[in-house]
């Protein structure tokens, strides 16, 4: 009987390590994905003559506060869940699961200023961007910001504003909004891949199936939703040092 019991104690902590490394494998897998659209990012912006930077919306900082916030609450049900009460971690898991729905409503929010500034996916023309210049975006030439007087672009050297830039302009597409929503979108994707890890975990829950000895699934969703709230972050900084 001893050994019987040790035989599926072995087995589980083998099925534990396993789920762990998966993680861990996952977790590494987006990184590299979002390591290779930040260099491109990089790339882009040094190999184009005109680059068009604009002001990251204050919905995508409101909803950096929602998940720093939902990152808290799920450890809450992490730590809840140790102490072996699965159904008082339901309720944590659930308020990190309307957390996360906040933070999409927040997302769909700064996209939607961005659509209306002409900053889209399928990026416009440079010259087509809407709002007040200066302050919602400037268009720079090889790292020398643009004056604009009239609707028309002049090197800041050009006191006379005798050679206006559109013509030159006129060919160049908008790639630095396209980026944003590539990383922003893509983010959002990994997020709604937690949404619903944390619906069947909470229901998990709710019935029982997790203590403080069985809770792998519970570790599982906390690692994967602190790892979206850093790359949030991370991508929020970068976009912020580009721009």
């Amino acid at each position: 009987m001893t050994e019987v019991l040790a035989l599926e104690l072995t087995e589980r902590d083998h099925k534990v390590r396993a789920r762990k490394n998966l993680t861990y494998l996952l977790l590494f897998a987006i990184v590299m994905f979002f390591v290779a659209l930040s260099s491109a990012y990089v790339v882009s912006k040094s190999s184009t003559d005109y680059w068009l930077s604009f002001r990251v919306p204050a919905a995508f900082y409101y909803s950096t506060a929602t998940i720093l916030v939902s990152s808290l609450t799920m450890q809450m049900a992490l730590w809840t869940v140790r102490k072996g009460n699965g159904r008082g971690a339901a309720l944590w898991l659930v308020v990190t699961l309307l957390l996360g729905i906040a933070f999409s409503f927040s997302q769909f929010s700064g996209w939607s200023e961005m659509a209306s500034r002409r900053m889209s996916l399928v990026t416009d023309k440079i010259t087509m961007t809407q709002g007040v210049y200066g302050e919602d975006y400037t268009i720079s030439r090889r790292d020398v910001t643009l004056e604009q007087v009239d609707g028309q672009f002049y090197l800041p050297d050009d006191l006379a504003h005798a050679k206006p830039l559109n013509a030159d302009m006129a060919d160049f597409w908008n790639a630095s909004s396209g980026y944003f929503y590539v990383l922003t979108v893509g983010h959002w994707i990994h997020l709604v891949g937690g949404l619903i890890m944390l619906a069947v975990l909470s229901i998990k829950a709710l019935l029982g199936r997790y203590n403080a000895v069985y809770h792998t699934g519970v570790w599982q969703g906390t690692v994967y939703w602190h790892f979206l709230g850093g790359l949030w972050i991370y991508l929020l900084l970068f976009i912020a040092s580009v721009h």
